[in-house]
This record gives structure tokens, C-alpha cells and sequence, in this order.
């Protein structure tokens, strides 16, 4: 075996199968490595089970026809995510390099890969830093029902409030105490200095934790990836007791089969894979870099689907019964309202129109006195247009949830726990992206090679908690959803698609395989074969490209706190400022354009220095050439 590798300069080195053994043991001897197997699997979990498994997978799912969402996910996540997560795992443990180092190593000219994957991870870092946010602003909203009195005030004080009168109690809550978000994302409002102590001391948690790299991060997440799935637990069995939570778990897994020939649901399906995995963010690669050369990465790679299928099925399942039994209790109150408006008109005594007999009276009221029902403001309660609800992205967890919570007996303790486990969520997840960061840093030689883990932890956490101050403004909450939009969509797709052509069609799929069975000791079946070939490439490429195509069809669009709104609730979809296209380019177009501009510039510095060196021995072959007497007369 022969592998061709980079020196720093342009002048390639052969090396034999024995020098790169060789090399191997002296690179493993210095680098860190897994305590254990469970260490790193947990490590795995935290990173890629995260915020969005909790608020985005069960939004797309109520978008989508609940269970008819979950058979394009679980198909596209064999298919599409099982495959490209074995070939991170396997080239990170087979080069044990961070994400610039694996690309460089395989072709100078893929150095592009690696250096999209570095600074898509210190946007990615940025962007799964709204994690930090969402943490923060549990902290805010969920700490604040330790004093009851506060939201009570809320309560009692509609007058005062103005806005809440047309809104729930949460919303206001939510978007006027805990953020007092503007009402445009041009207008910042400037730093909200609550936020910004919240942001320093989920930082300064995250870099305690990831000083020592894995030594100390590796350990953090037998209590970030494991207590999740405990708190998970005990607000399923507490959901499943209160009324109406079946109503929702039968909506999640009562497929809608149109959906299934809807391609915006494919796509999302797709999309969300990327997001359940962590793939392409260079987290994954970090992590298997430091595993022992022969460990067994394909049934690292089944296993930790599994675990992610399920959990995002298992944290889906939680999240409908709360949102069953938020419906149930405004299907209720429609009711009584509607009940209490007949009794009223009618003049009729308190107990002749209840629940169970609704729907009779208002047919016959309806039929005998037709005049005077439409003068009426009967509500339509409608149960399913209730569970249908949209609330997207970050409303799922701290407007969903929280108004559920707030009926809860013991409210403070279910407030509590659910801080606990956004908590434990967002490090888990940061855990691997600031190791994503590192390792590249370290790759490129951005620093001088003197310069310690720990050096380097501490300005990659600096320089985060800095930039992520833009989320702490009073617009605040509108640029987390124009990261949560652009910055983790296109470059994703981009960054697998190119990952998988480079080693296919670059590294070779043949000596991909030897580089396996040298690992695991056997060649991957041919399951993985042609999925690496043929179906990922390919569902990759159409998934990005229906996904620009429908980004192309639609205009740009954010939803916005607006409190002079008469409708329920106060939120209005606004256009986003023409400077925002800029943003957007930078968040999603400057990632995805690296590899070909790197290529292309390495193909040009590449020529110019060969022609130079031409130039140079043309020179000094003439130099050297003893030139005859000249001719005398």
C-alpha cells in the first residue's frame, strides 16, 4: 500500500506501507484517546442528540402530517444518514486527523473540504451557539416560576399589559419580559445585559468542561447525554397522566398519506437527518480521530442511529402529549365559552347544556332559533386544527411547553427539570463543536504549534461568547432564526455531498474499503457499497437542489413580536431588509463556495509554481552552458 501525502510545501512524498505505520504509532502515542467505549459513544449521543430533536423534529412532523413525516425520516435516515456517518467515523479513525487534516491528507487539493468544514463548524459554533441562547433564555423564563408571584402579576394585571389582552400570558411573557424584543430585526435595541451574564456562564461551563479537550468533556457528558433521557422519562409518564395526552401521541403516529407525495416533506426529512447526526460539521470526525485504529466504527455507525432514530421518535412522543394536552385544555375552554354564551342568550338554566351534550343543544338551538345563533360569537372548536397548531422552532419549547407547565401542579419542579435538560442538551452539543473548532485550528496551524489545548480552547470560547452577544440584543430572537434558517442548510448539504465525492471518486471507494477491512476486519457489505456509490451522492444532490430552487420561489420572510396586532396571537410575518441577502451569503454562501474557490486556487499557485521552476532551471541550464568564443575577423 502506497499513500500519496502533502508536505507543507509543494513537493509530494511517497510513503511505503511501513512509513505509515510507523507514523501511525508515533501520532497515537501523542494523541489524546477515549477513557472507554461508552465514553465516546455518550460523546457521539450529546452531539448529535440536541435542542432540535426536542422542538425541531416535532414541529416538522405536526407540519407534515404527523406519522407520515416519520416514514420519509427513518428512510432517508438509513439511506441518506447511516452512510455518510460511517465514512466520517471510518476516515477520522483510519487518518486520525480533525476535519482539515482528513481532506489535506487524502488530496492537497481537497484541503477545501476540510477548510469549509473549519469555518462552517466556527459558523456552525455560532449558529448550535443558539443552543447557549435557548439555554439562556430558560434560564430567564423558567427560573423566574421559582417565584410564582411574578407570573400571577401577569395574571392579574391584563390592564397594564395592553398586548396580553390579544395574546396567552406565555406568548407576552415570552417575547415582552424574558427577550422585550424589538419589533424589527434592524432594530437592536442593544444588549440586554441579563442575557449577557446568562451567555458568560454558559461559556465559561463550556470551556471548564472542554479545557483538557476529552479528558475533561469526555466525562462532562455521562451527565449532558444521559440526564436528558432521564428528565425525558419522567415528563412522559407525568404527560401521559394528564387529560388529553393520548389525543396528541395518536395525532403524532396517525399518518397523513398525502403528505407522502408532498417533495417538501422528503426534503425536510432529508434536511433533518443532517441535523439529528451532526453531520458534516466536523465534530464526528474529531471524535472517531481519537479512537484506537482497529475499532469496530461500522457497528459504532449502526448503533448510534439507532440511538438517534429513536430518540428523536422517543423525544417526538413527550413532546405530543404535552402539546395533546395544551389542546385539550383550549378545546375545553372553546367549549365552555361557547356553553356560557347559549346559556346566556337563551336564558337557559346553568346544568341544561354541559359538555357531553354540546353538540346536540347547538344543532337544536341552531335549527329552532338560526336568527339569534349568528348573531352570536360561537368559536369553531375544532380538536385536530388545535393539535395542528404550528409553533415553530423555539415557540415549541418556551411557549408550548411552558404554558403547559404553568397548569401543572408543582409547576416550579416541572420548570425546573425542563431548564435541566435544555441545559444539558445545549452543552452536550456545544461539547463537539468547540472540539470541531480546536482540532481544525490545529490542522491549519492558525496558532503557533507552542500554543497549548487549553490556550486554544480559551479563545475559541472567547471569541463565541463575543460574537454570539448579536443574539442577546433586543432583536435578538430574530437572528436565531435566520441562523436556524441559513446557517446549518446549505452548507450542510453541500459539505456531504462533497465529502462522499471526494472519497468515492477522489481517495478511491476501492482502497476506502481496504482501509475498513484493515480496521474492522471485514469489507463493507453491499448495503454501504451502494450507498456510498449511487443513493447518498444522489439524494444529497436532489435534496440541495429542490431546496434552492423552492429558497429561490419564496420571499424572504420573519415572523415578528408585533403588539399593536388585533390577531391572536400578536405575531406578523414581515419581509427581511435587502442588507439581509448579504448576511445570508455570508452564513450560507461564503461555506459552501470553499471547496471549489480552495481548488481553484490551488490549481493556480500550483501552476505558477511549476512555471516558475521551470522558468528557473531554463535559467540556469543557460548559465551553466560554456557559450563558444565569438568569431574574430
Amino acid at each position: 500500500m502506497r499513500v500519496v501525502l502533502p508536505n507543507p510545501g509543494l513537493d509530494l512524498r511517497i510513503l511505503s506501507h511501513e512509513d505509515l505505520e510507523r507514523m501511525e504509532k508515533e501520532e497515537a502515542a501523542d494523541r489524546p484517546k477515549w477513557d472507554n467505549k461508552a465514553q465516546y459513544i455518550l460523546t457521539c449521543v450529546g452531539f448529535c442528540i440536541g435542542l432540535g430533536n426536542v422542538w425541531r423534529f416535532p414541529y416538522l412532523c405536526q407540519s407534515h402530517g404527523g406519522g407520515a413525516f416519520l416514514i420519509p425520516y427513518l428512510i432517508l435516515l438509513l439511506v441518506e444518514g447511516m452512510p455518510l456517518l460511517l465514512l466520517e467515523f471510518a476516515i477520522g479513525q483510519r487518518l486520525r486527523k480533525g476535519s482539515v487534516g482528513v481532506w489535506r491528507a487524502i488530496n492537497p487539493y481537497l484541503t477545501g473540504v476540510g477548510e469549509q468544514k473549519s469555518r462552517k463548524c466556527i459558523s456552525g459554533l455560532v449558529y448550535r451557539l443558539h443552543a447557549g441562547v435557548f439555554t439562556d433564555w430558560t434560564i430567564l423564563q423558567h427560573l423566574s416560576s421559582l417565584d410564582p408571584v411574578v407570573f400571577l402579576q401577569l395574571l392579574s394585571r391584563p390592564t397594564a399589559l395592553g398586548p396580553c389582552q390579544r395574546s396567552t400570558t406565555v406568548d407576552y411573557y415570552f417575547y415582552r419580559v424574558t427577550l422585550n424584543s424589538s419589533t424589527s430585526i434592524a432594530d437592536s435595541g442593544g444588549l440586554q445585559w441579563p442575557i449577557v451574564l446568562c451567555l458568560l456562564a454558559a461559556w465559561t461551563i463550556v470551556c471548564i468542561c472542554c479545557i483538557r479537550g476529552i479528558n475533561t468533556s469526555g466525562k462532562a457528558v455521562y451527565v449532558t447525554a444521559i440526564l436528558p433521557y432521564i428528565v425525558l422519562a419522567i415528563f412522559l409518564i407525568r404527560g401521559l397522566t394528564l387529560k388529553g395526552s393520548l389525543s396528541g401521541i395518536k395525532f403524532l403516529f396517525t399518518p397523513d398519506v398525502n403528505e407522502l407525495i408532498k417533495p417538501t416533506t422528503w426534503l425536510d426529512a432529508g434536511a433533518q437527518v443532517f441535523y439529528s447526526f451532526g453531520l458534516a460539521w466536523g465534530g464526528l470526525i474529531s471524535f472517531s480521530s481519537y479512537n484506537p485504529v482497529h475499532n469496530n466504527c461500522v457497528q459504532d455507525a449502526v448503533i448510534l442511529s439507532a440511538i438517534t432514530g429513536l430518540t428523536s421518535i422517543y423525544a417526538a412522543t413527550v413532546t405530543y402529549s404535552i402539546i395533546g394536552f395544551r389542546a385539550t385544555e383550549k378545546y375545553d375552554t372553546c367549549i365552555s365559552e361557547n356553553i356560557m354564551t347559549l346559556l346566556n342568550a337563551f336564558h337557559l338554566p346553568e346544568d341544561s347544556i354541559t359538555t357531553s351534550n354540546y353538540d346536540t343543544a347547538l344543532n337544536h338551538l341552531n335549527s329552532s332559533s338560526p336568527d339569534i345563533i349568528l348573531g352570536l360569537d360561537i368559536k369553531t372548536c375544532d380538536m385536530q386544527k388545535l393539535l395542528s397548531e404550528g409553533v415553530e422552532g423555539t415557540g415549541l419549547a418556551f411557549i408550548v411547553f411552558t404554558e403547559a407547565i404553568t397548569k401543572m401542579p408543582g409547576s416550579p419542579v416541572w420548570s425546573v427539570l425542563f431548564f435541566i435538560m435544555l441545559l444539558c442538551l445545549g452543552l452536550s452539543t456545544l461539547f463537539g463543536n468547540v472540539e470541531g473548532v480546536v482540532v481544525p485550528l490545529k490542522d491549519l496551524n492558525v496558532f503557533p504549534k507552542k500554543w497549548p489545548h487549553e490556550a486554544l480552547t480559551g479563545v475559541t470560547c472567547a471569541v463565541a461568547f463575543i460574537i454570539t452577544l448579536l443574539f442577546a440584543q433586543h432583536s435578538g430572537i430574530y437572528w436565531v432564526s435566520l441562523f436556524d434558517n441559513f446557517a446549518g442548510s446549505v452548507p450542510l448539504l453541500t459539505t456531504g455531498l462533497f465529502e462522499m465525492i471526494a472519497v468515492v471518486y477522489i481517495y478511491g471507494i476501492d482502497r476506502f474499503n481496504k482501509d475498513i477491512k484493515f480496521m474492522v476486519g471485514h469489507k463493507p457489505s453491499i448495503f454501504w457499497q451502494i450507498s456510498w456509490r449511487f443513493t447518498s451522492p444522489l439524494i444529497v444532490l436532489v435534496i440541495l437542489v429542490f431546496y434552492l430552487v423552492s429558497q429561490a420561489q419564496q420571499e424572504l420572510t420573519y415572523l415578528v413580536w408585533d403588539p399593536d396586532s388585533d390577531q391572536f396571537p400578536s405575531l406578523a410575518s414581515v419581509p427581511y431588509p435587502s442588507w439581509i441577502s448579504a448576511i445570508i451569503f455570508l452564513l450560507a454562501g461564503v461555506p459552501s463556495l470553499a471547496v471549489p474557490l480552495y481548488a481553484l486556487w490551488r490549481l493556480v499557485t500550483v501552476r505558477y509554481a511549476i512555471i516558475q521552476l521551470q522558468l528557473n532551471n531554463t535559467y540556469v541550464k543557460i548559465q551553466s552552458t560554456k557559450l563558444p568564443q565569438p568569431c574574430r575577423n
